[in-house]
């Protein structure tokens, strides 16, 4: 038996304040609903993960699923696999997606972070990988025709190789501009990727990525309702733009589907609604089977970890969701992110942050 054991679980809930609110074409998250996960062992070592929860209604059922596991995890090993079939068996019957799957995927990313700790070393190695720099995309949302320059200009001063936008105005007059705005000002040596946010039918989607193709775009991301794999399929067929899409599949099969479907040029999974680091792990094998290109999106702190363990790495998400409660934000230099030397995933919280923003 492991000397590693589950003693105690803490989750908490946290909405913080975004120094830029994203605006997309399906409306506006102008916070960070976060859930902080702890789960402490009898070594004493405490793993850490968060999730994030897109809506502050969402808070309360994620931090309540979390609390309410504390009797079937304490007393368990932390052994990611068996604490995931654990899990998969005892929601098997209510199905695991939604807010299951995301309190699941807290408590695996937490297992190994903690894991990673216990071997003193940086999730990446206990990986089987080695610490690199990733490149980096920075995330920006339907700023406008001032903010949008502004955080464009200053990511490219910060030695961003990649920015993406969003777009999805209510005309293809009003997409062309922001994305010839943008192109003006980042030139042609950074890359401009653009997401749309499932907001378009398949003709306008085909409309719009052909007026937008002069603009030699690095993916036109999830144009229409993530769920219509056939209808990708034909965008892809039409456009030359490379097709993403990915970060609302709920399990690797979602993502195999898809992949059979011919819907993507290009894959995207979320480190949580994948399922953790275990999920993510799945994920990328199969990326790697059909020798496709793999993004990670948001959960830097984890997805750095990861992707430096991904046969098709592409690009890191540089968003900040957790930024304003970590002790140590994620390091970003020459535009690629910096795998952190502590041990595990890297994550302490900044307790004077999370009570200031506690709800």
């Amino acid at each position: 038996m492991s000397d590693l054991c589950i003693t105690a679980i803490r989750a908490r809930a946290v909405n913080v304040p975004l120094t830029y609110p994203v605006r997309t074409a399906v409306g506006v998250v102008d916070t960070s609903p976060l859930v902080l996960f702890d789960l402490e062992t009898n070594q004493g070592i405490v793993g850490r993960s968060y999730v994030f929860t897109y809506t502050p209604l969402a808070l309360k059922p994620v931090r309540e699923m979390l609390n309410a596991l504390q009797p079937i995890l304490v007393g368990q090993e932390v052994a990611p696999y068996d604490l995931e079939q654990l899990l998969q068996a005892r929601f098997r019957l209510l199905g695991n997606t939604g807010v299951v799957k995301i309190a699941c995927a807290a408590i695996d990313m937490a297992a190994w972070d903690a894991l990673a700790k216990s071997r003193d070393v940086p999730l990446v190695q206990l990986l089987g990988g080695m610490r690199k720099p990733i490149p980096a995309y920075d995330s920006h949302s339907m700023d406008g025709p001032v903010i949008g320059p502004q955080r464009a200009e200053k990511a490219v001063s910060e030695g961003l190789r990649a920015i993406k936008i969003k777009i999805g105005h209510a005309t293809v007059r009003e997409d062309v501009a922001s994305v010839a705005l943008i192109r003006k000002v980042i030139g042609d040596d950074v890359e401009l990727m653009v997401d749309l946010n499932q907001a378009l039918s398949v003709p306008e989607a085909i409309r719009r990525g052909r007026a937008l193709e002069e603009f030699r775009l690095a993916w036109l991301e999830e144009p229409v309702l993530q769920e219509n794999y056939a209808g990708f399929a034909q965008l892809r067929q039409s456009l030359t733009t490379p097709i993403q899409l990915g970060e609302n599949w709920f399990s690797v099969d979602d993502m195999h589907k898809a992949i059979v479907a011919g819907a993507a040029d290009l894959v995207m999974p979320d480190a949580m609604k994948i399922g953790g680091v275990s999920g993510w792990l799945r994920a990328s094998a199969l990326a790697a089977t059909y020798q496709i290109p793999m993004s990670a999106h948001i959960f830097e702190e984890f997805s750095v970890h990861l992707m430096a363990v991904t046969p098709t790495a592409h690009w890191l998400e540089k968003m900040g969701l957790a930024d304003a409660v970590l002790r140590e934000p994620l390091v970003y230099v020459d535009g690629k992110a910096v795998i952190p030397e502590r041990p595990g995933a890297g994550i302490e919280w900044n307790e004077e942050a999370v009570e200031r923003f506690s709800i």
